[in-house]
């Protein structure tokens, strides 16, 4: 999996939609790192998130639903940190995503387990359940307090979302703040 060689952003780790924004990054000299970049990559994000077992494995058709999802999420985040409207076609999306499916999980039951509620889905309508998921977190947060803390890390080309921990955070881990830090002292050098 291309994990991308950072520490989650302040707020990925609570927030699955900021997490799915976050599987794709600028690196420093314009490299992406893409956690969703084949089905198998795809598939291991699902399962690091807890949003699909362990013996899933998607199909291409499936990650490029996640890829899409991804996008509209990142739009809305970025009109969100920007103070701008969001674009139609990306709340249109999620909103798609939160209502495709039954979200509830079905009872069932087993002589070892006796009764228990579980998803049962096919891979596509799973891929689905867990974009319902995504989106849900995507809407709880913009709408919560917390979106009025969100912001876009500063160090470029880092394009990560984060949620500020306090004021004056502008970046979404040290590396970053080391970076530019680093750039600021060697630009007053070069004087």
């Amino acid at each position: 999996m291309s994990k991308i060689p950072l520490p989650p952003a302040p707020g990925a780790a609570e927030h699955l939609g900021l997490a799915l924004a976050n599987s794709l990054v600028t690196l420093p000299g314009q490299e992406l790192a893409d956690e969703l970049g084949t089905p198998e990559e795809a598939t291991g994000w699902l399962i690091e998130n807890e949003l699909a077992p362990r013996d899933t494995a998607l199909l291409p058709y499936c990650q490029n639903q996640l890829t899409a999802l991804r996008a509209n999420v990142r739009s809305l985040l970025a009109a969100q940190v920007a103070g701008r409207p969001p674009e139609r076609s990306a709340l249109e999306a999620v909103n798609r995503a939160l209502t495709g499916i039954a979200s509830a999980p079905l009872l069932h039951y087993s002589e070892d387990r006796g009764l228990f509620r579980a998803a049962e889905h096919p891979v596509t309508q799973l891929v689905e359940h867990a974009m319902a998921q995504i989106a849900e977190d995507t809407a709880a947060l913009l709408t919560s307090d917390h979106s009025a803390t969100m912001a876009q890390c500063e160090a470029a080309p880092c394009d990560r979302f984060l949620i500020r921990s306090h004021a004056r955070r502008r970046w979404c881990s040290t590396r970053c703040g080391d970076r530019i830090r680093a750039a600021r002292a060697y630009a007053r050098r070069q004087k």
